[in-house]
């Protein structure tokens, strides 16, 4: 049970930290609808789940390695780019409130979008194998198959628990958030993910 604990604390305290995926949730509930942010939620909670799973099974130093580093880092900036591009193209859109990216243009969709996106920085697992391991350093998770699982779903319901917080949070004040707060929302956000995907970027080409 305390794996379980310790696994949800780390999820929902990750998941609360503003990133990319966290901006292009917000303006896809804002645009869309609350069944759109949940699906993007349970994107990010289950990539989450899987990359903890894959620290904890030792999988971080694979990515020691220079070259699948690199790849890596150039292909997260250019998914977040090309995501972040799009939500500020929408910023100058005429039409308000007709979600044109096929993208997200259902929850399944949308579901699809934030799977790919959130995959697309798999240099997270080494963060997960540093809270795996210092989780057990202090003595949360044992030794044992059975702890290491429960650390992992713990992680999954963290992050799913705020993500799913935050989507109807955001969904409860759509009605408040007029068109022009609602272009510069689009703007400020699609502006902060290419922020996040050229800084990716330019530390793969640093790193290289």
């Amino acid at each position: 049970m305390t794996a379980l604990l310790v696994g949800f604390a780390a999820g929902f305290l990750v998941s609360m930290q503003l990133g990319p995926l966290s901006l292009f949730l917000i303006r896809s509930t804002l645009r869309g609808s609350l069944a759109v942010g949940l699906a993007i939620g349970a994107g990010i909670a289950l990539v989450d789940a899987l990359y903890a799973a894959a620290g904890a099974a030792g999988a971080a130093p694979v990515l020691q390695i220079g070259s699948l580093r690199t790849m890596f880092g150039i292909v997260g900036g250019a998914v977040l780019l090309a995501l972040g591009a799009r939500t500020l193209w929408s910023a100058f859109r005429v039409r308000l409130g007709g979600e044109a990216d096929e993208e997200v243009a259902t929850p399944r969709k949308a579901f699809a979008t934030s799977v790919v996106a959130t995959a697309s920085n798999p240099l997270t697992i080494a963060s997960w194998a540093a809270v795996f391991a210092a989780a057990s350093t202090a003595g949360a998770v044992g030794g044992s198959a059975s702890s290491a699982a429960l650390l992992v779903l713990g992680v999954g319901v963290g992050s799913l628990a705020w993500v799913t917080a935050l989507a109807v949070g955001v969904a409860a004040a759509r009605s408040r958030v007029g068109p022009r707060l609602l272009t510069a929302l689009d703007g400020m956000a699609g502006s902060a993910i290419m922020a996040f995907g050229g800084l990716l970027a330019l530390r793969t080409a640093r790193d290289a």
